[in-house]
């Protein structure tokens, strides 16, 4: 299998992992610390390879998320799309930050993210969420560290598998 496949099916597969994740059930008391998984993934994939991670890859992400979320259509195709071409405006400085640089900038980026929740749910006639709400982009940013060491380690070894000879 040729490198640009084995990479292709792992983005895929990472980010078909972050849209599963996101189904996961959690107790009511833990329900506001639930990351956003499909956003740290495409964040991920969007800081590391730019070039293959588009508003449409975004946007596809986003309407899947809404058909298994049974969300407003089109409500986390629009975040995921914001999210995306911001990172991909400031993908050269990104790259580049320390990590806990990095995962300031992952809160902010999560925390507009969820102002963005805010305006579309605000306009759709939902109500105001509690102040617990606002927890999930926090945890997002903790745990961006290690989502990023992971992936990066899961990137580099599929890179060194596809080089190594084939028996």
């Amino acid at each position: 299998m040729n490198r640009h496949r084995l990479s292709l099916l792992w983005v895929s597969g990472t980010l078909a992992f972050g849209l599963l994740s996101m189904l996961v059930p959690l107790p009511a008391v833990l329900q506001s610390f639930k990351p956003y998984w499909p956003a740290l993934i495409l964040l991920y994939w969007t800081i590391e390879s730019g070039d293959r991670i588009t508003l449409g890859v975004a946007f596809a992400v986003g309407l899947c998320a809404d058909l298994l979320d049974g969300q407003l259509l089109g409500e986390q195709a629009l975040r995921l799309c914001a999210l995306v071409f911001i990172v991909l405006r400031f993908r050269s400085r990104l790259r580049f930050f320390p990590m806990w640089q990095q995962a300031a900038a992952v809160l902010v980026l999560l925390l507009n993210d969820r102002v963005l929740q805010l305006v579309v749910r605000t306009f759709a006639g939902e109500s105001l969420p509690s102040a617990s709400w606002w927890i999930s982009p926090f945890v997002g940013a903790l745990l961006w560290p290690f989502v990023f060491l992971l992936l990066d380690d899961l990137r580099m070894h599929s890179v060194a598998h596809s080089r190594s000879p084939t028996r």
